[in-house]
């Protein structure tokens, strides 16, 4: 006989909200039109883009600091515009990158305890766009490589480590592009574009290796993300305007595997995926609602699980990485919804009667370990994430320094935040600081001399 009702242990998943005292209040979540979801979040802090007067910012703060946020909490306040999108560096919990209308990209290193003083000093700039950047992505396996879009229709892969521009896609895109993701390796980035056309691209080899045109007909901003499997999952309109869901294969992308047609809301939807569990939850900017669905292997593929719905509507959202869940309440997912004055946790957990570790939720996970450095990655190697396991709890490893070897950049520039507002940071040099001092003397015996010994004139 056939099964009437499809087995998942995630049939039974379900969203809870918060607690009042547990959530982040009194945040003026920015206003800029820009479908991004203005929140990133990690197992260490909680990043939201915020209205700023003269500029851009962005709070970063500690997970623990939930409650009312003063208005004088210090911001990342270093951008001349507004800030767009940021993005957490997945093998550092302390950097975090950020893309703006002011044309640059900028990456900041936060404190181990959070800003005790605002920062407008950034680790680097990287400036190469000729206009607003608002897609920043750091790659999943390779240290430093950042990738950023702009609305100049380029795409730009960075070393940060070294502030240099080692990639530009120029001539891909005839119009705005919506979204760049990776795919699992980082070997491929995939696009939706204005133009209502996907596109899988080797960024190393600037090829496109397949493209669908008119993947949904509406008018309105598409999203597509690769899968672990390496297939392709986009959200877009129907020409009558209906928001859909499909699913392509990379190898053909003539037809879609499946298309789900759900409602006729205008709102984008932004879609998270989990490639442990194979859940992708759907957030639409302007719901109140998040949907989500798991992806299998046989048809139809894509099958709806449940809606978490609220009373109120999401100005953004955030998403943890696995490592940041609580596994003893098997915890699956955990959001940050971003309100119009406050930032509110949503808990997705699957029912389990059992208090031992459920190795069935918590396959082995992306660690926070680099498979590959920058230059091993450029040179043309790939590397697929580095997994750990979640049996006791993710337990934090030894801080690692963000280092940029750059002229007229400080090696290590921020160590504790008061060296952001320090003289020393203001001078350039391309050696370490603590060889700082000796740069002062100006005199023939090259900070030899009883000067460069006090600290110079």
């Amino acid at each position: 006989m056939r099964r009437v009702v499809r087995q998942s242990k995630f049939r039974h998943v379900f969203g809870q909200a918060v607690k009042n005292d547990q959530c982040y209040d009194d945040i003026r979540v920015s206003r800029v039109t820009w479908d991004s979801s203005f929140c990133a979040v990690n197992p260490k802090f909680v990043a939201l883009i915020i209205e700023a007067s003269g500029g851009g910012a962005f709070l970063v703060l500690p997970l623990h600091k939930t409650g009312r946020i003063d208005k004088a909490y210090p911001t990342v306040c270093g951008h001349t515009g507004p800030v767009l999108d940021i993005d957490w560096c997945p093998h550092n919990d302390h950097v975090i990158a950020s893309g703006s209308e002011d044309c640059t990209v900028m990456v900041w290193q936060i404190p181990e305890n959070g800003l005790v003083t605002s920062m407008s000093e950034p680790l680097v700039v990287l400036e190469g766009h000729s206009k607003r950047v608002g897609i920043i992505t750091w790659h999943p396996t390779a240290r430093n490589v950042l990738l950023s879009a702009g609305c100049d229709n380029q795409i730009y892969i960075w070393n940060a480590g070294t502030g240099e521009a080692m990639i530009r896609l120029e001539d891909m895109h005839p119009d705005v592009i919506f979204n760049v993701t990776w795919n699992r390796n980082g070997s491929l980035i995939c696009t939706a574009c204005k133009d209502k056309t996907i596109r899988v691209i080797d960024p190393r080899k600037e090829a496109i290796v397949a493209e669908k045109e008119k993947a949904h007909e509406g008018a309105r901003p598409m999203r597509a993300i690769f899968l672990a499997d390496g297939n392709v999952l986009t959200t877009g309109f129907s020409r009558m305007s209906e928001r859909q869901l499909a699913l392509w294969n990379t190898d053909n992308m003539e037809e879609p595997m499946t298309v789900n047609e759900m409602d006729t809301s205008n709102g984008v939807l932004l879609p998270f995926y989990d490639p442990d569990t194979s859940i992708v939850y759907l957030c639409g900017k302007g719901d109140s609602s998040i949907r989500y669905f798991e992806i299998t292997d046989e048809a139809p593929y894509v099958h709806f699980l449940s809606t978490f719905a609220t009373k109120e509507p999401q100005r953004g959202m955030g998403y943890m990485p696995k490592r940041g869940l609580d596994v003893n309440k098997c915890e699956i997912a955990r959001f940050y919804k971003l309100h119009e004055r406050k930032c509110e946790p949503i808990v997705m957990t699957v029912p389990r009667k059992s208090d031992l570790f459920q190795d069935d939720l918590y396959p082995d996970t992306s660690g926070p370990d680099a498979a590959l450095e920058a230059e091993e990655w450029f040179d043309g190697k790939n590397g697929d994430p580095i997994l750990i396991s979640l049996k006791n709890g993710y337990v934090q490893g030894k801080h690692r320094e963000f280092k940029v070897v750059k002229k007229n950049i400080l090696d290590s520039k921020v160590t504790k935040n008061s060296e952001n507002s320090s003289p020393a940071n203001k001078s350039a040099s391309s050696t370490p600081l603590i060889s700082v001092k000796q740069t002062n003397c100006m005199c023939s015996k090259q900070g030899r001399c009883w000067q460069s010994s006090q600290g110079g004139l």
